[in-house]
């Protein structure tokens, strides 16, 4: 069967069934942007056009976008195994509050035994020398030895006690304490702060360098968005933010210069100080940006038709009691996501059409004509 075959030449059954169809496209020349279309009330029920305003009813939130909260480099802390050891015991767990200086746990180690062994000897040493500098000034001073003496003995106490001091600095970095040998090493909090993880287990051997907690200040905390590149382009340091859902307001402290390849976002980063407390590292959350006027309106996907590769929408110029009036408006997607469009070329108030828009497409093209 041809395409443009003639109804006449149907078979009854089917002439009937496209009777509806042939009497909407009949009377509707091919439509241009920016011309108006008229449908009667029979084709609009026929073809099921439903129409929605422009701005109202937006689920999508303009400005929300999604985001993760993490929490700022300089506010993290991980207490880790200064030496090779074993965990002899631990004081909190996940989600504990800590205070700077708290011992978070203990570690019993040989090689922490031998630092504190040379720390007391270089102490010893460095006092002996010491001692022995103080004599060798009084017997210079009375002259009963030579200047090159009093230069080696100062020589001598002055390397031992920057050698007892290295060793000391050294066994208070591993936790320990250098007045005597023995008892295991304490690690203790280095800031107040959120026990976040726990990396080893009571028991554990563990390796130099290997993590057993990892700690963080909770307030300030940032939240990483992830903004369309096209609106991201008109985004500020500064501009204020706002969680979805609650009244936790911020502000944007970064933007980004590097676009997600996969997703074609960028990722800005906003600081939120008040609050913040009710935040988890790791939580997403949806964040409202005030964006500038001008950043288009969000719409049903549906609502956006492609006319020879150009995206349109059909909005409504007119309607009475006899006809509604249909205009094709050219528009620019700013951003897709789900089943709403960002578009440029709508004004909020206006009306357009959401559902049939098929059929209006294909009645503004002419297609199925004979």
């Amino acid at each position: 069967m041809s395409r443009n075959t003639p109804l006449h030449a149907l078979p009854a059954r089917i002439a009937r069934a496209l009777a509806p169809i042939a009497f909407l496209f009949a009377i509707v020349p091919q439509l241009h942007a920016g011309e108006a279309m008229m449908l009667l009330p029979a084709q609009i029920k026929s073809l099921g056009v439903e129409t929605a305003v422009v701005g109202e009813g937006d689920p999508g939130r303009p400005g929300s976008f999604p985001g993760r909260v993490v929490v700022p480099v300089d506010q993290m802390r991980v207490v880790a195994a200064p030496v090779v050891g074993m965990v002899e015991m631990l004081a909190f767990v996940p989600g504990d509050k800590v205070r700077k200086g708290q011992v978070l746990a203990r570690l019993s180690s040989a090689q922490a035994l031998e630092l504190q062994r040379e720390a007391l000897q270089s102490a010893s040493q460095a006092s002996l020398l010491a001692q022995n500098l103080k004599r060798d000034e009084q017997l210079f001073g009375e002259g009963l030895i030579a200047e090159s003496r009093l230069q080696a003995t100062r020589a001598a106490a002055s390397q031992a006690a920057a050698q007892a001091a290295e060793r000391r600095q050294g066994l208070a970095l591993a936790g320990g304490a250098g007045r005597k040998v023995g008892g295991p090493l304490a690690l203790v909090a280095p800031i107040d702060g959120v026990i976040l993880e726990q990396s080893a287990q009571l028991g554990q051997r563990l390796e130099a360098a290997a993590p057993i907690y990892r700690i963080a200040r909770l307030s300030p905390l940032w939240v990483e968005i992830q903004v369309p590149r096209a609106q991201a382009e008109s985004l500020r340091e500064g501009m204020p933010v706002r969680i979805a859902g609650s009244a936790q307001p911020g502000k944007l402290i970064t933007i980004g210069r590097a676009i997600d390849p996969s997703s074609q976002t960028v990722i800005v980063r906003a600081l939120i100080e008040q609050d913040a407390e009710r935040l988890t590292p790791g939580q997403s959350v949806a964040v409202e940006i005030a964006l500038p006027k001008g950043n288009g309106q969000r719409v049903p996907a549906a609502a956006v038709v492609r006319i020879e590769g150009q995206p349109q929408a059909f909005v409504q110029s007119g309607s009475d009691a006899q006809a509604m009036r249909f205009e094709l408006r050219p528009v620019r997607i700013l951003d897709e996501s789900g089943e709403r469009v960002l578009v440029e070329g709508l004004k909020a108030g206006e009306r357009i059409a959401i559902r049939g828009v098929s059929g209006l497409k294909a009645m503004a093209t002419g297609v199925g004509r004979e």
